[in-house]
């Protein structure tokens, strides 16, 4: 055992003491928050106020346009000609013109403008006339004020789910599948990034032949597993770096959001019938802003066991396959004739990312349950079936699963990395690494 933790050692601290591990470990979260931050700021920067100016000889749309934070719209008491040689002297980004319809209403409408009036003006004209003409068609077909009116209202889906106790929580499909796929992404991403550092790692020594010193004083399931268990700290390291850096984002975010979280409280204990408004004794309002929806769908989410599964999964995940790399490593004499035998080890693993989107579709589905138990493919499928409520019993199952079986292709890769580390000049076929594997 002694031996091992030193082989953990000197895997853990060449690697962590590398310039490179400690820029990607401090800006790795930085570089991925900016892909989501940056451009959302560079737009709000480039979203300049835009003024269009407004030519109807129809009539029927002078009051159809509300102004925005972004778009302001001003009458233009003038003819067509006039406005396009006169809008940019008034100040104004383009001109809208609605013509005089040749027989009901105006079955087109032009922007003429010297810039490209961008996809959001474009929509909002185009959303605001259609609502408009629907409504005068309406009021021709003699519909009342009032159903047209009603007709408008839109309806809020809000998710409930409801335990076996009948406990009541809010949800959101749609964070449920950001978060399983960021959740199944990362692992899938670590275990193959340090699962080919194992590989390569296994590999250097044994094409430099400094292995043949090492195994002189160390068994070779001694070595494999120092290897291996010294990159998994690796990773862990990386990510509790990458944890604490989210730690810091999630306070700011909280802190950003006070009022927000406050309102959710409110609207929680509100559910329960423990909060009524003191003002005027009538429950808490359940019209509430998206963002304070989507906190709430947050705050439902039971992120210990979230949290617990994702290591279990990382660990045992990469524990895993990063036997099978060891194994290949010790096989081959170069990098090229790995091809052959990272194939089939890595097919699961592409299998279970590519298969995100209908296991997110259907969590609870056939599809969606063999996948996150057979071990190949638990560490990714399940994490994206965790978000959305998986039963007990089925992921204490696919831990029990991907123990045992981690268990035992360790054995089987130990079999094959006592002879294969020695090994050289063959390029091995399946059949001689299976006759390894017999080996007693």
């Amino acid at each position: 055992m002694n031996k091992i933790w030193l082989v953990i050692q000197r895997e853990y601290l060449t690697r962590v003491q590398k310039k490179s591990f400690i820029i990607m470990s401090i800006l790795g979260p930085v570089l991925m928050a900016a892909l989501m931050i940056v451009p959302v700021y560079l737009a709000k920067m480039s979203d300049e106020v835009k003024t269009v100016g407004i030519v109807d000889e129809s009539g029927f749309f002078i009051e159809a346009f509300e102004n925005t934070e972004k778009i302001k719209f001003n009458v233009m008491h003038m003819d067509i000609d006039d406005a396009k040689k006169a809008y940019e002297t008034m100040s104004y980004d383009m001109v809208l013109y609605i013509p005089e319809p040749a027989y009901t209403y105006p079955s087109k409408i032009f922007i003429y403008s010297s810039k490209e009036p961008g996809m959001l003006v474009e929509n909002y004209i185009r959303s605001s006339i259609n609502n408009d003409l629907r409504t005068m068609r309406l009021k021709d077909a003699g519909v009342s004020k009032d159903v047209i009116s009603a007709m408008k209202n839109k309806i809020n889906l809000r998710s409930i789910s409801i335990d076996d106790t009948g406990k009541e929580e809010e949800r959101s499909g749609t964070l449920n599948l950001i978060l399983g796929f960021v959740l199944a992404l990362s692992i899938y991403f670590f275990i193959f990034m340090y699962g080919t550092q194992v590989m390569r790692g296994v590999l250097e020594e044994k094409t430099s032949r400094i292995i043949e010193v090492i195994i002189s004083s160390i068994k070779p399931f001694q070595l494999m597993m120092g290897k291996i268990i010294g990159i998994a700290f690796v990773g862990l390291t990386q990510l509790l770096l990458w944890v604490i850096l989210t730690g810091g984002i999630v306070t700011a975010v909280q802190s950003t959001f006070s009022s927000e979280l406050e309102q959710v409280q409110q609207y929680q204990a509100q559910k329960t019938g423990q909060m009524m408004d003191p003002s005027n004794n009538v429950e808490v309002t359940k019209d509430y802003s998206k963002t304070t929806e989507f906190l709430s769908a947050i705050l439902s989410i039971d992120f210990k066991v979230i949290i617990g599964s994702f290591l279990f999964y990382f660990l045992f995940g990469y524990l895993l396959y990063g036997a099978l790399f060891a194994a290949v490593g010790s096989a081959v004499d170069n990098e090229t004739d790995t091809q052959q035998f990272i194939m089939p080890i890595t097919i699961p693993l592409i299998l279970s990312i590519v298969s995100i989107q209908s296991v997110a579709n259907n969590p609870d589905g056939p599809l969606a349950f063999w996948l996150s138990m057979i071990p190949f493919t638990s560490p990714v499928s399940m994490m994206v079936r965790i978000p959305y409520g998986v039963p007990y019993w089925q992921l204490g199952l696919s831990m029990l699963i991907l123990t045992l079986s981690f268990v035992l292709f360790t054995w089987f890769a130990g079999k094959i990395y006592r002879i294969g580390i020695l090994m050289y000049g063959k390029k091995p076929s399946y059949k001689e690494i299976w006759k390894w594997i017999k080996y007693s």
